[in-house]
């Protein structure tokens, strides 16, 4: 079958989904599918375009037996939502003009519909071909819990490209069996809803000790390490860590470390900075490779979001964690899809979100029991091993896009 996936990031790009479709398209083309993706060129979470990859408006590539194909979008600093938009609206004409004389059988393209519209418009109701629509994030609910969407007709709009999106799909695949309440609010009934959980590279992501080169180059193999790694957006709340980092301030060998980038990411460093707090480290995006290394480096890992939002989000860096084999503490919305998982795979604690004190008391268990911490980590590996590999993954959407096109052709 020949496969075709919108999306617009895909690796070596940072956005949490990259990974996730490289090692899909890989394992399909394992099982005897021939795979065309359409992307734009590495850009988040900053903005700016390598200067490697702006020196066509469209680009052809092969990567483990996958056919890349990369459209061009400007550099812009994505802390501006218009610029963002605009990027949005680059890659969106980009990818329906790549896609123009391209065959295949289904398509699998990534919501929102801010950044897929046209090329799914083109795919459904111009080329008549069957598209399964992958939502990640519900939307417009996250917008409106963060304060993005706070104009009543850019909600409107932006609703009624969601809904457009979902109604025109044959399937809409999901993460979280919780994402169904809003996604039936917007039309979608539930026998066109897929669940295919997030997957994770366990080959990549292992268990692995925590004095290693990362930890060795920030000082932190002497330091019981808290971790976040990702993007510092509007959607976890960091702050609330800093001040959990201020709570516990006086515990010498605690250290609170961020490793990533984006929107947030200079207020923050900003706060930490008015708050004069020597326990919090700020390190760079790292390069894939080394994101072993980093997660290894932690005692616990932090997976946070701000109250409201849980029902609506689960983060992938949650699968990551767990792979990783370190205990997870879980700020997020109680009976969330996130705050479930953790308790299912026995991975680690779960505290209430926008709650320092809480978080403060979940790292100090943490840190005063080992046993605890191993127990942990190693039922979260365990699980992700059955539940959320790639394989498994691969096998999930198999069957989905056979059902898609057999369901379009008869």
């Amino acid at each position: 079958m020949d496969v075709l996936i919108i999306t617009p990031y895909y690796a070596p790009d940072l956005g949490p989904s990259a990974p996730l479709f490289a090692l899909l398209g890989s394992e399909l083309v394992k099982r005897g599918h021939r795979v065309t993706v359409i992307t734009a060129v590495p850009h988040y979470p900053t903005g700016q375009v390598l200067p490697e990859y702006k020196r066509r408006l469209i680009s052809h590539s092969v990567g483990n037996e996958v056919k890349i194909i990369r459209v061009a979008v400007p550099s812009l600093n994505r802390l501006n939502l218009i610029n963002r938009c605009f990027q949005f609206l680059c890659y969106q004409i980009g990818a329906t003009l790549a896609s123009i004389n391209l065959k295949y059988d289904v398509a699998l393209i990534t919501n929102p519909a801010l950044e897929t519209l046209l090329p799914l418009t083109w795919q459904t109701i111009f080329r008549s071909k069957p598209v399964i629509f992958s939502v990640f994030d519900v939307y417009p609910d996250v917008g409106i819990k963060l304060g993005i969407f706070n104009n009543i007709v850019i909600l409107k709009t932006i609703t009624s490209l969601e809904r457009f999106c979902l109604n025109q799909s044959a399937f809409v695949q999901i993460i979280s069996e919780s994402f169904k309440p809003s996604l039936r609010a917007l039309g979608v009934p539930d026998a066109k809803m897929e669940l295919v959980n997030i997957w994770v590279d366990t080959d990549l992501i292992k268990p692995s000790p925590q004095t290693n080169m990362f930890s060795k180059e920030h000082n932190l193999t002497d330091k019981f390490v808290v971790l976040y790694a990702g993007n510092i957006g509007l959607s976890q709340g960091l702050e609330h860590v800093l001040t959990t980092a201020e709570i516990s301030a006086e515990q010498e060998d605690l250290s609170f470390v961020f490793v990533g980038d984006g929107s947030g990411f200079e207020t923050l460093q900003h706060q930490a900075r008015q708050r004069d707090l020597s326990n919090v480290l700020f390190i760079p995006f790292q390069r894939r490779e080394r994101l072993p290394e980093v997660l290894a480096s932690a005692s616990a890992s932090l997976v946070i979001l701000r109250r409201g939002i849980g029902a609506d989000s689960l983060p992938s860096k949650t699968f990551s964690i767990l792979a990783s084999g370190r205990p997870i503490i879980a700020s997020v919305d109680e009976n969330s899809e996130t705050w479930k998982l953790v308790k299912r795979a026995e991975a680690g604690l779960c505290v209430s979100p926008e709650n320092p004190h809480e978080m403060a008391k979940a790292i100090n268990c943490l840190r005063q029991n080992k046993e605890l911490r191993e127990q942990f980590g190693k039922s979260g590996r365990l699980w992700v091993e059955k539940h959320h590999s790639p394989k498994f993954a691969a096998e999930q959407f198999e069957k989905l896009l056979l059902k898609t096109a057999h369901i379009k052709t008869t």
